[in-house]
Formats: C-alpha cells, sequence, structure tokens
C-alpha cells in the first residue's frame, strides 16, 4: 500500500476538521452567491473547495469563514457578513445528503455517521459586529461558531496583527467581546491578531481559544504567526492552534518573497491590500527575474511538529486557508491534498492515535469544552 493510500484509509477512519475556508466570499466574488451558475456539489476548477473533492481529501468537517474585507465598516460589514452566512445555509439546504450545518461536537459525530460534511462557521474579523453585541448574538444565534477578533486591521477594541498597534491588546469593550463569546458557547479565534491581542484575550478567556488559521512563528518569521511563549500558554487553557498553509506563513522564502514586493509597491504607492494591484506586482517581480518561491508538504509539517512540541499533542489542529490565498504549498494546491500531509507524517513516525489527534479530536474536545 502507498503512502497516500494509507493516509487516505487512516482519514476515512479519522476525518480531517479543517478550521477556515473562504469558499463562501469566492461564490460572492465568482457568481454573486449564485449556486446554480457555480454547483459546488460538482467538481469545479475556478476554486480550490468543492464537495467532491471535500469528501476526496478527507475533510469531514469545514468551518466555512464568513469573511467580508477589513476594509468594509459598518452596516456594510455586517450585511455582507449576514450574506456570507446566508449561502452557507442555502448551501446546506441545497445539499442534504451530502451537508449538515453544525455547531457542537455531538453534531460533527452525528453528520459523520450519517456520512454527510459537517458544516459550521467562522466570522473573520470583529470589523463583522460594527462594536455591537447584539449583532454578535444575532451571528451567533444564526450559527456562526468562531470570531475572529480581528483581520488585516485593528479594529476599535483590538489590534491586528499586520496594523500598528494603537491599544497594545484588547481594551475593556474587547474584554467585554471575549466574555460574551465565552457566554454564548462562540469560540475566540486568534488568528490575525497581535500577540499582545493574544495575551490579553487569553487572560480574559474562561474557556479554550482556538487559531483558526496560523503557524507558528519560530519556523516562519511571519507577525501572522503564533509566538512560542503563547504557544506555550494554550496548555493551560486547553486551545488549539489550527496550521495554516498559506506560503508566506509556512516558509521564510516566500516570506522573503513578500517583502519584497510589498516594498516595491509602497515605493510605486500602492495598496498591497488591493487584490489586483498585488497580482500585478508579483508579476513584475517574476518578470524582473525575481521567481515566486513554493512552499512545501514538508514545511507545513515542520510547523505542525514545532505547535506540538511547544503547546503539546491535544494543542494543534490543522486550517488550511483554501480559498483565501492565491497560491498554496506545492502538493497542497487544494481540498485534495489533506492525504498528502498525512502520509509526510506518517513518514516522520506519527501514530494513528497521534494523527486522530490532529485531524479532529483536539477540536472536538474544544468544541466540547465551549458548548453552549
Amino acid at each position: 500500500m502507498s503512502s497516500l493510500d494509507a493516509a487516505r484509509e487512516l482519514l476515512a477512519r479519522h476525518p480531517i476538521i479543517d478550521g477556515h475556508n473562504d469558499l463562501p466570499f469566492a461564490l460572492r466574488e465568482l457568481v454573486n452567491y449564485d449556486l446554480d451558475a457555480y454547483d459546488v456539489g460538482r467538481r469545479q476548477d475556478r476554486s480550490h473547495t468543492d464537495l467532491v473533492r471535500l469528501a476526496e481529501g478527507g475533510v469531514g468537517a469545514q468551518f466555512w469563514s464568513v469573511f467580508v474585507p477589513s476594509g468594509w465598516a459598518g452596516e456594510r460589514a455586517v450585511t455582507a457578513t449576514f450574506e456570507q452566512i446566508d449561502v452557507v445555509l442555502r448551501m446546506a439546504e441545497r445539499y442534504p445528503d451530502r451537508m449538515v450545518l453544525a455547531r457542537t461536537a455531538d453534531d460533527v459525530r452525528q453528520a459523520w455517521r450519517a456520512g454527510r460534511l459537517a458544516s459550521l462557521m467562522g466570522a473573520e474579523g470583529g470589523h463583522s459586529i460594527d462594536c455591537s453585541l447584539a449583532v454578535l448574538r444575532a451571528m451567533a444565534s444564526l450559527g456562526v461558531k468562531y470570531l475572529t477578533l480581528t483581520h488585516n486591521d485593528n479594529v476599535p477594541w483590538a489590534d491586528s496583527a499586520t496594523d500598528v498597534p494603537v491599544l497594545g491588546g484588547l481594551n475593556d469593550f474587547g474584554r467585554e467581546v471575549v466574555a460574551e463569546l465565552n457566554r454564548l458557547g462562540v469560540l475566540v479565534d486568534l488568528s490575525h491578531v497581535s500577540p499582545d491581542t493574544m495575551r490579553d484575550a487569553l487572560a480574559a478567556s474562561s474557556v479554550p481559544v482556538i487559531f483558526s488559521h496560523s503557524s507558528a512563528r519560530a519556523v516562519c518569521d511571519h507577525v501572522r504567526n503564533v509566538p512560542d511563549d503563547v504557544l506555550s500558554s494554550l496548555a493551560g487553557n486547553g486551545g488549539v492552534c489550527m496550521v495554516t498553509f498559506v506560503p508566506y506563513f509556512v516558509s521564510e522564502e516566500c516570506r522573503a518573497f513578500e517583502v519584497e514586493v510589498k516594498a516595491a509597491m509602497a515605493e510605486r504607492g500602492e495598496d498591497p491590500g488591493d487584490w489586483q494591484a498585488w497580482t500585478a506586482a508579483i508579476a513584475r517581480a517574476e518578470a524582473a527575474g525575481t521567481p515566486r518561491p513554493v512552499a512545501t508538504v514538508a514545511q507545513v509539517a515542520d510547523h505542525i511538529e514545532h505547535v506540538r512540541e511547544v503547546a503539546g499533542l491535544a494543542h494543534v489542529g490543522i486550517g488550511g486557508d483554501y480559498d483565501g490565498c492565491d497560491q498554496l504549498p506545492q502538493g497542497l494546491e487544494d481540498v485534495t491534498g489533506y492525504p498528502a500531509l498525512i502520509a509526510e507524517l506518517m513518514g516522520r513516525k506519527w501514530s494513528e492515535v497521534e494523527l486522530a489527534a490532529l485531524t479532529g479530536e483536539n477540536l472536538l474536545r474544544v468544541l466540547a469544552d465551549t458548548s453552549r
């Protein structure tokens, strides 16, 4: 039996629970949420994700990111987030024999027994609630299971990893948000936030937190990754860092390329947050003789092993960020790639029990510990 076949067999017993997938926003951009125009129940070629490929990749539960850009403020952000929630609800309604909405660990296990994909939702960025706990409660009532406290920009109550610090972490309202998330049974997601916000949120949270799609800063020194002191604190908190596949967060070579491209954009007065400008800048860099580096499955595995070493086996998971980035590591180009990662870890002598913890059991424990 090949290593990939062995990995697929293991995933049939212990499916992946992935922490972050941006297919809902891809559907907005591709077809304005028209599920007739883009049938995710069939194999597609304009996204990283569809139900056919999720099954092939051994994914048993998916957190769909109900994301809107952090530059969208106020009512626009709230409305667009509810549109994102709506398309996830409509996907579940459209494919009732293949996917089902889930909120709890029991819901996930029940979906698996029925042979269906468990679908959960996470709101990516505190700007989505427009500083309103009432909006947060409404999102929770519709099934949103985590809130990423910031996206790429600060919010009035929390600092982002990729913005200039203002608060030095959370302010009092930020701590209220964390308390309300705890009360509602909605996970506090610390991907995208500054290290000080991570530390403040861990101090404020009475239940386990997650990083839905972050990697280890000691392995790749990107501001989006998690420092070792924060990883160490997960053992006491009970939380999980779900390692991501984004090449800039995985590979030092890819991170250096990103820094170089952003510097060139800054010289031209361009905004790296402008997707078209970013794509054009990458093309210019390559045309000028700077090839874009490629991350590898082995590098992703290095992050997983580092999180395991520092935080402990019980505190590591997977959050690919498919359909949320323009390039992925070689071998992980779409959601069929998870067996390649599991095969790599099997080659590093991970046992079935250890792999089961990584693929889903750790996150199921967090769901059980936080559900209301």
